[in-house]
């Protein structure tokens, strides 16, 4: 059966795969986004369809639509457009989840929040269970983003309890593909972006530090499962790929795959990086019957393709 949808942040890299996926699925779709870091160019693609919406909007300020789901998207992901106005960021995350849970408590509508793994902070234990509360920094450079997401989960539980607003709560990992923005600072994108320029390929640190990198399309049937799930489980649940890679190893694979001349350089390691980042994805195999399916080099070839024809 059809649905009305609201994506908020739809035009983000994550939000227009959302989109694309909803409306390919036959529902109506409300994409919500005030442009700062979405961009026009992932959307435009959908405008033909009748029954897809853009509107331009702040969630900070309350919003009125009638529909049946809300995709809470919004806020700066990269650190450095959440660093960029760390204010605004939290702004984002606090204010955008009351406004939607509002509107959610008021229509009646399952709402989903898209959380992070930001929330474990850098993490004592390896690899992150949903029941791990996290080491994170309240006062550091990356508080902004990472307190405001763990706020925004605190809003969600509270809204559930006390006015029964039906919840799912998703904590993200890394995750990359085509669409993402070639300068928002990001590994993946970084890595693509020197690698096809030929340029030295920065990394902070050591190189010893690991992430575990998710291709969108895996991520979108994670969330589209979670938002479907009609049993009680709200979670939180991590939706990510376990495979777990230094970031050497993916500058060396980014090398390979797009043929580069460039040479790896070693720069001063970012205030609270985190040193190691891995879902447990236990909780999402057993709830939803989810796991990834795309592997790192399948990912990297289509991420690529995306770059060679955008930079």
């Amino acid at each position: 059966m059809s649905k009305k949808i609201l994506v908020t942040g739809g035009a983000g890299f994550i939000g227009s795969h959302l989109c694309e996926r909803l409306l390919n699925e036959g529902n109506e779709v409300i994409c919500v986004d005030n442009f700062f870091t979405g961009a026009k160019r992932n959307i435009v693609h959908l405008m033909q369809n009748p029954y897809f919406e853009v509107v331009r909007h702040d969630v900070c300020f309350p919003l009125y639509v009638e529909v049946d789901e809300i995709y809470n998207l919004a806020c700066p992901a990269s650190p450095v457009h959440y660093q960029h106005d760390p204010i605004q960021t939290t702004k984002v995350s606090v204010l955008g989840a009351i406004n939607m849970l509002g509107l959610a408590k008021r229509i009646k509508a399952k709402i989903l929040q898209a959380s992070t793994s930001e929330v474990y902070g850098d993490p004592a234990i390896h690899p992150q269970v949903e029941s791990y509360w996290g080491n994170v920094n309240p006062v550091g450079i990356r508080s902004c983003y990472d307190e405001g997401k763990r706020c925004a989960e605190t809003l969600f539980m509270d809204y559930h309890r006390q006015n029964g607003v039906a919840i799912r709560i998703i904590r993200i990992f890394n995750t990359y593909g085509p669409r993402m923005h070639p300068n928002d600072g990001r590994v993946v994108s970084n890595f693509i972006v020197q690698a096809l320029k030929n340029q030295n390929i920065t990394i902070y640190g050591n190189g010893q530090q690991t992430r575990s990198f998710q291709y969108v399309d895996d991520l979108i049937g994670g969330m589209i499962k979670m938002m479907s799930n009609d049993k009680d489980f709200i979670g939180p649940v991590n939706i990510g790929n376990p495979d777990e890679f230094t970031m050497l190893e993916l500058a060396e694979k980014v090398i390979e795959l797009t043929g580069s001349k460039s040479k790896i350089v070693h720069l001063t390691l970012p205030q609270d990086d985190p040193k190691q980042r891995k879902p447990n994805i236990s909780l999402a195999m057993e709830k939803l019957d989810w796991q990834p399916t795309i592997n790192l080099e399948n990912g990297l070839i289509k991420t690529i393709e995306y770059f060679k024809n955008t930079i």
